[in-house]
Parts: C-alpha cells; sequence; structure tokens
C-alpha cells in the first residue's frame, strides 16, 4: 500500500513538474535568435538601450557597465530574481553581437522566466517592443536600483539561460 502511493505521489510531482518548464515556441524562437547589430551607430544605441532594460528589469544593483560588459550582482540567498550577464563582442566583419545571460539561485525556477526574460531584452534592444524606445527618441535611464514587479525574495535556484 505504501508502495503504491508512493508510486503514484512520484507520477502526479513528476507531471506536474513537466508542464512548468514548458517555454512558448514563439518566445524560444525570439529568446534564441542572435542580437547582432550592423553598424557602430546602430550598435551604440543597442547597447544604451540593453542597460535601460537591465537598469528596469534586475532585481540587483548594476555592479558593471563598460562598452562589452552590463552586469549585475547575484544570483544570491535563493532567490527567485534573475541577474543578468549582457556582453557586446566585435566581429570581424566590423558588425557586433550582443550576448544575454540570465541566472537565478532557486531551486524551483526563475521568476521571471529566463526564456521569456531573453526574448523581452531582445524585442526592446531591437526596438520592436511596445515600449522600445523608437529611433531617434532619447533614452532614459532608470535607476540601476528599480525593482522588477514579479521579483521575489522565495527560496528557489538553479534555471538559466545564456545566449
Amino acid at each position: 500500500m505504501k508502495k503504491g502511493l508512493l508510486a503514484v505521489l512520484c507520477v502526479a510531482a513528476a507531471a506536474g513538474c513537466s508542464t512548468q518548464g514548458q517555454v512558448n515556441p514563439d518566445v524560444m524562437q525570439i529568446a534564441t535568435t542572435p542580437l547582432t547589430c550592423s553598424t557602430k551607430a546602430e550598435c551604440d544605441v543597442w547597447w544604451q538601450r540593453a542597460q535601460t532594460w537591465v537598469a528596469g528589469h534586475s532585481t540587483y544593483k548594476i555592479e558593471s557597465a563598460t562598452d562589452t560588459l552590463i552586469q549585475t550582482a547575484g544570483p544570491d540567498g535563493g532567490r527567485r530574481a534573475l541577474a543578468y550577464q549582457i556582453t557586446r563582442t566585435a566581429n570581424p566583419d566590423g558588425t557586433a553581437t550582443i550576448g544575454f545571460a540570465a541566472h537565478c539561485d532557486g531551486s524551483m525556477g526563475c521568476k521571471p522566466n529566463p526564456w521569456e526574460a531573453g526574448a523581452d531584452f531582445k524585442e526592446y534592444v531591437r526596438g520592436t517592443a511596445a515600449d522600445a524606445p523608437r529611433k531617434g527618441e532619447k533614452l532614459s535611464q532608470p535607476a540601476p536600483t528599480a525593482r522588477h514587479p514579479d521579483a521575489s525574495g522565495q527560496s528557489i535556484s538553479g534555471d538559466a539561460i545564456t545566449q
């Protein structure tokens, strides 16, 4: 009897976990598409947008913001909130690729989902998101300590996305 109950609980737990990690294929497509700018002017605008997005979406403070790296503190303390590392790498053909990495310290997942954050980041940087500044608009710089509304102090760790 105990073995039967244990087996049912294990199957139920596995079924519950199997649906938690599913990501919309459209979100996955956007999140995995390389973010490559073609000119120095475009790359500079995209890099400024990248910093603006991180400042507005990170629970953690920006620790480093250079011409090639934007990095937040964290993750720490079993929190579900994402820590970010954004890189800018020059390509031999004169273009540049902006890389996105997000990690949390939560064993039950991150909030927001790293894939959704990656897709949102890329749409914002490209200027295709609804809230992204359009060409010619001046970018505002939110305070680096701005907190994402979904960030919570729940104890969780493990999910990561790197693109």
